[in-house]
């Protein structure tokens, strides 16, 4: 098994345990290798919940540039829903979880089809 196939399986566990959801696998596994090589570094594999500058970044370049989404109060509403989901005591929120879970929010899973 490899590293990426490793950190898949620990952002299921992530999904199951922290977030009350049952991944789709194919789907989380197309979201982690859309992440890029971030995954592999401590500091980009995470979300800083706290920062909203880093908020910001996700929803620019997920929600809009990634997703397709139009720019509206509802994409920061999101990510604030998705964070509560995650659990804002949470110390490690994981990038790819994040996005998984902004993914299947929105509907828009046909963009990793």
């Amino acid at each position: 098994m490899g590293k990426r196939d490793e950190l898949i399986e620990k952002y299921a566990e992530d999904l199951t345990s922290k977030c009350g959801m049952t991944p789709d696998m194919d789907l989380l596994t197309k979201v982690t290798i859309g992440c890029g090589p971030s995954i592999y570094n401590a500091d980009s594999s995470t979300v800083a919940a706290t920062d909203k500058e880093e908020l910001e970044t996700v929803k620019d370049n997920f929600l809009v540039k990634k997703l397709g989404l139009s720019d509206s109060p509802a994409l920061m509403d999101a990510i604030d829903s998705v964070i509560e989901t995650y659990g804002r005591s949470e110390r490690n929120k994981y990038r790819a979880v994040i996005y998984y879970m902004l993914t299947k929010h929105f509907g828009k899973e046909s963009v990793y089809a």
